[in-house]
C-alpha cells in the first residue's frame, strides 16, 4: 500500500474515533487498530498524539484551501461562497468539527501550529471578506453570520426559521453586491496587488 494510502487511512481512523467516541479515547494504539496497521506503522508516519491530531488538521486546511482558491477564483465570489459554506456539508463534517474544537482545549492533543491553523480557517474567510468588500463592518457582519451559523450548527443548538436565513442571506448578498472593490485596471498605475 502507497503511503499516501496509509496515512490517508490512518487519519479516517482517528476522524472515525473522534466523531464516534470523542477526542478523550483517541490513543496511538486505538487509531492504529481501527487503521488495520501496526502502532510501529502508525508512529513511522505520525510519531506522537499530537503529529496524528497535526495531521487531521492538514488535511482539513488543504480542504480549507481549496475553498478558499474556489471563492477568489469562482464566478460566485468570495461573500456568496463564506455564506454558502457557512452550515455544515454533512453531519459527518459538523461532528468531526465539533471533536476538533473540543481536541483543542487538550493540552497533549494539539500543538502552537495545529491551534494557529485551525484559526487559521477562520482568519482567512476574514481577510478574504474583507479584501473583496469596501465596507468594513459589512465584511464583519457577514464574517459574523457566517461564524455563528456553523458554530451553532456543528454544536447542535437550535437554528433559524429557514425562510427567516434566506432573506438574511438575500440581504447580506445584495448589499455586499452594492460593496465589493472594483478591480484595478489591467496595465494601470497601482495595479501591483498584494
Amino acid at each position: 500500500m502507497s503511503t499516501g494510502t496509509t496515512r490517508d487511512r490512518i487519519l479516517d481512523a482517528l476522524e472515525g474515533i473522534l466523531i464516534d467516541e470523542g477526542v478523550s479515547t483517541v490513543t496511538l494504539e486505538s487509531v492504529a487498530a481501527a487503521a488495520g496497521v501496526s502502532k510501529g506503522g502508525l508512529l513511522y508516519h505520525f510519531p506522537s498524539k499530537a503529529e496524528l491530531m497535526a495531521g487531521l488538521i492538514r488535511r482539513l486546511a488543504d480542504r480549507a484551501e481549496e475553498e478558499f482558491r474556489e471563492a477568489g477564483a469562482g464566478g460566485e465570489g468570495v461573500v456568496r461562497t463564506f455564506l454558502r459554506t457557512s452550515r455544515p456539508a454533512s453531519k459527518h463534517e459538523a461532528e468531526l468539527y465539533w471533536s476538533i474544537i473540543a481536541a483543542l482545549r487538550s493540552k497533549e492533543a494539539m500543538t502552537d501550529e495545529t491551534r494557529d491553523l485551525v484559526r487559521y480557517f477562520f482568519e482567512e474567510w476574514s481577510r478574504l471578506l474583507h479584501e473583496e468588500l469596501d465596507d468594513p463592518v459589512l465584511a464583519e457582519t457577514i464574517r459574523l453570520v457566517g461564524d455563528g451559523l456553523y458554530l451553532s450548527s456543528i454544536a447542535g443548538l437550535a437554528q433559524p426559521d429557514p425562510e427567516v436565513l434566506r432573506q438574511v442571506m438575500d440581504r447580506l448578498i445584495a448589499q455586499a453586491d452594492r460593496a465589493v472593490r472594483a478591480a484595478p485596471e489591467a496595465g494601470g498605475e497601482g495595479t501591483g496587488g498584494r
